[in-house]
């Protein structure tokens, strides 16, 4: 089938605008959504906008990535590199992309009640999630499990950071929280714990007995997915 270089152009039936507002933006596929920012289309062969959008997606899997896990950090230097893709388009779909994180992990309202690792996450993580460098945060919580303040503790390389117990406990004992939640981001996207996460967590859990400020969870946070330590590991358990 050949299709229209404008979206405009193509039978109302195939139009993405028209079908996301008939059958709703979950019904396109990531091609057409693509299509939408384009707007047309272009590049080698005279792709139409869906073309294009088909041609970015595997453009940017070529290295047998998920090309949704590539869009989530990919430059403008990597979008203006593929034929077809200019600046216009190319800050277009970088500027619908951090619309689109900054709606998912829109942070909740300050005294909200943290009782699901989800809700501490969410609220972590434009600090978090989406860093290329590992950070080290501690969410400070009062005897209600509000939220009283958060706080980078430390900033690492790509692969790795340093957390020391007496930073994290000296901001919670600075700002009078009487609980605490710990989280760390792992860049590479896998929320898995390390050997090194385990044996940190081990010391935070004994400091915080002898401090008498309990820590409710170390979370690992990562492109997307957060991991709850607590509901992982036996660590808690272990400290009773």
């Amino acid at each position: 089938m050949t299709y229209a270089l404008r979206v405009v152009d193509m039978p109302t039936s195939e139009r993405p605008r028209e079908r996301l507002l008939e059958q709703g933006a979950r019904s396109l596929s990531n091609a057409e959504l693509l299509a939408i920012l384009l707007g047309t289309g272009q590049g080698a062969g005279k792709l139409s906008a869906v073309g294009l959008g088909h041609h970015i997606l595997k453009t940017l899997s070529a290295n047998e990535r998920d090309p949704l896990d590539v869009l989530r950090g990919v430059s403008v230097a990597e979008l203006t590199a593929i034929e077809g893709i200019g600046p216009a388009k190319a800050t277009t779909i970088l500027a619908a992309i951090e619309l689109g994180k900054r709606v998912l992990y829109t942070q909740p309202q300050d005294k909200i009640v943290i009782d699901d690792p989800a809700i501490a996450a969410a609220y972590l993580s434009n600090d978090l999630m989406w860093q290329p460098q590992e950070r080290f945060a501690v969410l400070l919580l009062d005897v209600k499990h509000q939220i009283i303040g958060r706080q980078i503790i430390s900033i690492g390389t790509a692969t790795e950071t340093l957390a020391h117990p007496r930073d994290i406990f000296r901001e919670a004992i600075r700002q009078g929280a009487t609980r605490l939640i710990v989280a760390h981001n792992h860049p590479s996207g896998n929320v898995e714990p390390s050997d090194e996460d385990i044996a940190l967590t081990r010391q935070l859990l004994s400091g915080a007995e002898i401090l008498g400020i309990p820590v409710l969870d170390h979370l690992i946070l990562g492109n997307g997915n957060h991991a709850s330590m607590r509901q992982l590991t036996t660590l808690w358990n272990e400290a009773h």
